[in-house]
């Protein structure tokens, strides 16, 4: 792979990472309320949803979940639910009173609820076949090519994430007014809310 299609693919990656999805919502609200060693289980689980994600993507999943309704509608329903789910989790979150410190995230949960809504996106996967093949070299072995894209656009991921992750648990620590921290935890339930209807409401293709 030619140094410059790499940076090709390293800057089109950055602009789609910056624009914040479903999962980004999750990690900064979850990450209110913990101090920063809290956000890290949420970090990991990011870059592994995208591992999987691009992973299957470049097996052929995407193609999988472009031809059949089925297996797409499955996957989409499923993760719609789970956002719901954690939306309403959060919405309905006990918040500390004042002078408390507020409860350490589980980090086997924290990790599982990011993982789980990163790689039961369809559209993701379904993005990542058609997105990835745009960088790869036809004369060039597949296997290193794409070895070298994902490990890339996972290690962005995470970093993307840590870099929420840092300034919601930093903000956290400016709002110290349990009114302020409920009112925070029910934005952020009704964007994750939100985030499962308009992934419920996504078409194939």
């Amino acid at each position: 792979m030619a140094f410059e299609t790499w940076i090709g693919f390293v800057a089109a990656a950055a602009v789609i990472l910056a624009i914040p999805g479903p999962t980004i919502l999750l990690v900064i609200g979850q990450s209110i309320g913990t101090g920063r060693g809290g956000a890290w289980p949420l970090v990991v689980g990011v870059a592994a949803g995208d591992l999987v994600a691009m992973s299957l993507s470049l097996a052929g999943l995407g193609a999988v979940l472009a031809a059949s309704a089925t297996a797409f509608t499955v996957l989409k329903w499923a993760g719609a639910a789970y956002l719901v789910w954690l939306g309403v989790s959060l919405w309905r979150a006990k918040v500390p009173e004042a002078g408390e410190i507020p409860p350490a995230l589980d980090p086997l949960k924290a990790a599982r609820a990011s993982f789980v809504v990163t790689a039961l996106n369809p559209k993701s996967i379904a993005f990542f076949i058609a997105f990835v093949p745009l960088f790869i070299d036809p004369a060039s072995p597949f296997p290193a090519q794409a070895v070298v894209l994902v490990a890339t656009f996972v290690t962005m991921a995470g970093l993307n994430a840590a870099l929420y992750a840092l300034l919601a648990s930093r903000l956290s620590g400016t709002v110290r007014r349990p009114a302020v921290r409920r009112w925070f935890n029910r934005a952020g339930g009704a964007m994750l809310i939100g985030a499962g209807a308009a992934t419920a409401g996504m078409r194939q293709g």
